[in-house]
């Protein structure tokens, strides 16, 4: 039976939206993807269509990033605050990536999936990671100038792991080599839960920049061991 609030305002909620989300991980789902569910409400009330806010996912993570990666050198060399490039990149990124959870769930509860709006919610992912990369690899070289080449490199190429696993899952095909859903097991999950890394990210970037390269270290260690696992994971199951 419908409640009264329901029959008065048939509109869908918060809740509604969030309730469709698609996780992410522990701190995305207690954060991202409720701050997503608001601002779905908000573009579901002004008639925005899910391409829009993919699109504003993209315009607010560049800029981000950009003006991450031009504040650089100033941040090295002592003339910008530190604490000023972590503040803008925790707000910035955040944000994009919670419009890039909005959009997913604006599509769901209103029914205006479309496979090129999925496409372009993708495409707008991978734009803003390289440029969320990229910033963190300059951010790297201006504290550090004897970062080695190879080394950003292979950062970049692993950083994409967690957006290329994440695709394949979709759908039908979806595995996990641990599926346990236990509050431990999530906690570790948390390395590979890209809400809590660019927080971490941008924590780093405002109170130790000169540590931007061993959070890069760290993460590459992570995202390639889980490379490896998941093609040991998938050659096993498709043996047998």
């Amino acid at each position: 039976m419908q409640s009264e609030t329901s029959l008065a305002d048939p509109r869908p909620t918060i809740a509604d939206f969030h309730r469709v989300n698609r996780g992410g991980g522990l701190f995305s789902e207690s954060i991202s993807q409720w701050l997503g569910a608001v601002f779905a409400l908000v573009a579901q009330r002004l008639g925005l269509r899910p391409t829009a806010l993919s699109i504003a996912n993209l315009v607010l993570g560049l800029a981000t990033s950009v003006a991450v990666v031009a504040l650089a050198g100033p941040v090295a060399a002592g003339d910008v605050p530190a604490w000023v490039v972590g503040l803008l990149a925790l707000i910035g990124w955040q944000v994009a990536y919670s419009l890039d959870c909005a959009d997913g769930q604006l599509a769901r509860v209103t029914g205006q999936g479309s496979a090129s709006g999925a496409r372009v919610d993708v495409l707008c992912d991978v734009a803003a990671q390289i440029a969320l990369v990229a910033a963190l690899a300059a951010t790297a070289v201006a504290q550090e100038p004897s970062t080695p080449t190879w080394f950003v490199a292979t950062f970049a190429g692993t950083w994409m792991v967690n957006l290329v696993t994440s695709v394949m899952q979709a759908g039908p095909n979806a595995a996990s080599m641990v599926t346990s859903t236990s509050l431990p097991v999530r906690l570790v999950k948390l390395v590979r839960d890209y809400g809590a890394v660019i927080f971490v990210a941008a924590l780093v970037l405002a109170v130790a920049p000169a540590l931007v390269l061993w959070v890069m270290i760290a993460f590459t260690i992570v995202n390639g061991g889980f490379l490896l696992a998941s093609i040991a994971f998938s050659a096993r199951a498709s043996l047998r």
